[in-house]
């Protein structure tokens, strides 16, 4: 059968042949025409079907592998991922949802150490709370969350991070997710149609925005953080970033820029959303930056979650909230559930009250800094052409690359190598143009399994290269 009834491409399509064909794949395998184990043509038929060059297939074939959609194994072809179901359907926020690959060395940027988790400590704190817990804590809980946690986070926040604010102003949430999904109901309320968000950043943030409703607007990131000038260019009265530790690239958004991004918000009367997701993890030697909504409590609506420091299955974040959002936040909140489980918010509350969150946030930093210095060695070692961007914090790191290098065929000859690594270019809005990278996730291998993950990365290298060991453009 030529392929070219199931997949359209066309030269006067704004989106590069490339993407056209990931895109027309993707949608077949969602809609159930291609059943997960259909094998596909070869790159040289498909290519001759659609008219193309050959080499923009084995592109494209190469990033589908990388995102687990397709398998391609020696004398076998490539095929529909056999683990694929038809219609899948998984959560937009919910970042590399798909069920992966088979991998000896797992380096997605989300995977977490499930032996770094306080068992014991938790379970303590669990106990201690539940025994003193009063009758009318059983009931359903404020819409913003318990006093007595929201009291322990105001103290945390000040002392930890910076943040302005009081116990009123703090509100208890569900993670991340469910705070911006609030956010996104409450902006045009507020005359607000369009939220711009960083480029790079998740795909699925981008996707999430434009399902609630509202315009998404990608403002290009550089090494010094979110191009404010461009943001002003863009229109947009709200953004969304990650000063600290910006995803997926790393970088801290520099003191210029984020006084001028305070300064846009004030000039347009806008507001800025500071996702905070790893800010507890600062890993780098020297002071580490403090919250951007210190700069301007009022505009600047604070976010930070557990899911990093300590497990994602905790569902437990906490926003604080500028006077003017509170009341519309708590207003959206009640039209989506009744608060959070009371008894978790209890026992954070007494997790933070004894001390125990900062002792176990010293030694989670300890292990993934050790874990941290492992991969900066075996990159200088295995990858000397690669680059690492921005500061070390959180589970992941970015790695730059030349750029000679083809960044779908590396991740593909990695998966080959059983190393599963996403590639740079799936977090940008015009991957096309950006330049080859990957984003690799330390915290989960175990310290000898991730310097040899580093090192089958280098021999993929190895064996785009011919051979030679990758080096700096």
């Amino acid at each position: 059968m030529p392929w070219n009834t199931l997949i359209d491409v066309s030269r006067e399509h704004v989106l590069p042949l490339t993407v056209q064909i990931q895109e027309n794949i993707k949608r077949e395998i969602s809609e159930g025409a291609l059943h997960p184990g259909t094998r596909l043509p070869s790159s040289r038929q498909l290519a001759e079907d659609l008219g193309v060059s050959r080499s923009v297939v084995v592109e494209a074939y190469g990033q589908l592998v990388a995102e687990g959609y397709l398998e391609a194994a020696q004398g076998s072809g490539t095929r529909v991922a056999a683990h694929l179901t038809t219609a899948p359907q998984t959560p937009t926020l919910l970042a590399d949802s798909r069920p992966a690959p088979v991998a000896r060395w797992d380096l997605r940027a989300h995977n977490a150490d499930p032996a770094a988790f306080p068992e014991r400590e938790w379970l303590a704190a669990y106990q201690r709370a539940v025994r003193r817990m009063e009758p009318r804590e059983l009931g359903y809980p404020p819409l913003s969350g318990l006093t007595a946690l929201r009291a322990e986070l105001a103290g945390y926040l000040g002392r930890a991070r910076g943040v302005h604010t009081t116990r009123e102003h703090i509100m208890v949430v569900a993670g991340f997710a469910q705070a911006l999904g609030m956010v996104c109901e409450v902006l045009p309320r507020l005359g607000i149609g369009t939220l711009a968000v960083e480029d790079p950043c998740h795909p699925q943030q981008r996707q999430f925005i434009g399902e609630s409703g509202l315009r998404c607007r990608p403002v290009p990131v550089d090494e010094d953080g979110i191009d404010v000038a461009a943001l002003a260019r863009s229109g947009a009265r709200a953004v969304l970033v990650t000063p600290t530790h910006q995803f997926p690239t790393g970088v801290v958004l520099s003191a210029e820029r984020r006084a001028a991004l305070v300064r846009w918000a004030q000039e347009v009367d806008g507001w800025i959303v500071e996702d905070d997701y790893d800010g507890d993890l600062w890993l780098a030697h020297g002071r580490r930056p403090t919250a951007l909504q210190r700069l301007d409590p009022s505009r600047v609506l604070y976010a930070g979650t557990a899911s990093k420091s300590l497990a994602p299955g905790m569902r437990l974040g906490w926003l604080a909230v500028p006077p003017r959002l509170r009341g519309p936040l708590e207003e959206a909140r009640a039209r989506r559930d009744l608060g959070c489980e009371a008894f978790t918010q209890l026992a954070f509350a007494e997790f933070l009250a004894t001390g125990l969150f900062d002792r176990h946030l010293r030694r989670r930093r300890a292990r993934l800094r050790a874990r941290a210095e492992i991969f900066q060695q075996a990159v200088r070692r295995h990858l000397p052409g690669a680059r690492i961007t921005g500061s070390m914090a959180g589970l992941h790191a970015g790695l730059q690359l030349p750029h000679r290098v083809d960044e779908p065929s590396l991740v593909a000859q990695a998966l080959r190598r059983s190393v599963l690594v996403r590639g740079g270019r799936t977090y940008h809005h015009r991957p096309w143009l950006a330049r080859p990278s990957l984003v690799v996730g330390y915290a989960s291998p175990a310290r000898s399994a991730l310097a040899e993950a580093v090192r089958e990365l280098g021999e993929a290298c190895a064996d785009l290269t011919g051979g030679h060991r990758l080096r700096t453009a």
